[in-house]
């Protein structure tokens, strides 16, 4: 059984008072999540100690948004895998689309940042997905194919269970366009094949493989009810309590 995983990627958002209580309001609802769904949140690196003290004794698990590709030095502004871990981290969020847009970040970087992660016992959470203009060429397989090769290829069957994969649609980031339900779940099986021809099926089938982009509470459920997509990678829901943990309810 796979688990179902719903993720809030906080972005760059909420100062520490902001996270603070965003972080009570997740845990007040806690009751009300189904005891299947695994919830992960992951503040700005300035919040991660004080959100991890609050759901401390939870079962909500705090993630980084980033880590550096490497492991310690002379590189000013750069947070660690084991600086991450220290904090209390039990994942990070690698590949962002933004991360690779904004800052260039390439699979060969996003290879070494997960070697530190492992290292330092944390859960990858590696985000793959097509722009628009490869999503209108008809090339949204290749380009998610590729990134996984580039990425996953580099590592063992026995790495992959330290892996969660989301797919995000670099089109339907916080545009308030969602991919359809079944265009979500084409891409899930092709990105369960690819993974199956490298790693074989059982771990294909024990992947967990979120869908990343304008997921809320009124698409959730339709999305969540595909056989391939386990949970989401949640962006602009995750910053309120109530949507996010509507979103967690959706299962």
């Amino acid at each position: 059984m796979r688990k179902k995983i719903v993720a809030g990627n906080w972005k760059m958002n909420t100062n520490l008072c902001e996270a603070v209580e965003l972080a009570k309001g997740i845990r007040e609802r806690l009751s009300e999540v189904p005891s299947n769904v695994k919830l992960i949140v992951a503040p700005p690196f300035t919040n991660i100690e004080s959100v991890e003290e609050i759901l401390s004794g939870t079962p909500v698990a705090v993630a980084a948004q980033n880590c550096a590709d490497h492991d310690k030095g002379a590189y000013t502004g750069e947070i660690s895998a084991k600086m991450i871990a220290s904090c209390g981290c039990k994942y990070v969020i690698l590949g962002h689309s933004e991360r690779r847009t904004y800052y260039g970040e390439t699979s060969a970087k996003i290879v070494e940042k997960m070697k530190l992660a492992f290292a330092a016992g944390l859960g990858v959470i590696l985000c793959i997905g097509e722009n628009l203009d490869e999503r209108n060429a008809g090339k949204h397989f290749e380009v998610t194919r590729k990134e996984i090769e580039d990425v996953l290829f580099n590592f063992t069957a026995e790495d992959m269970a330290n892996v969660t994969v989301a797919y995000e649609p670099i089109w339907a980031i916080g545009t308030g366009v969602t991919a359809t339900s079944a265009q979500a779940e084409e891409i899930h099986a092709h990105v369960r094949k690819v993974i199956a021809s490298e790693f074989g099926e059982k771990v294909a089938d024990e992947m967990t493989i979120l869908y990343g982009g304008s997921c809320k509470p009124s698409n959730a459920k339709e999305l969540f009810s595909c056989p391939d997509i386990d949970g989401g990678l949640i962006g602009g829901a995750a910053l309120k309590p109530d949507d996010f943990i509507a979103i967690a309810k959706s299962y």
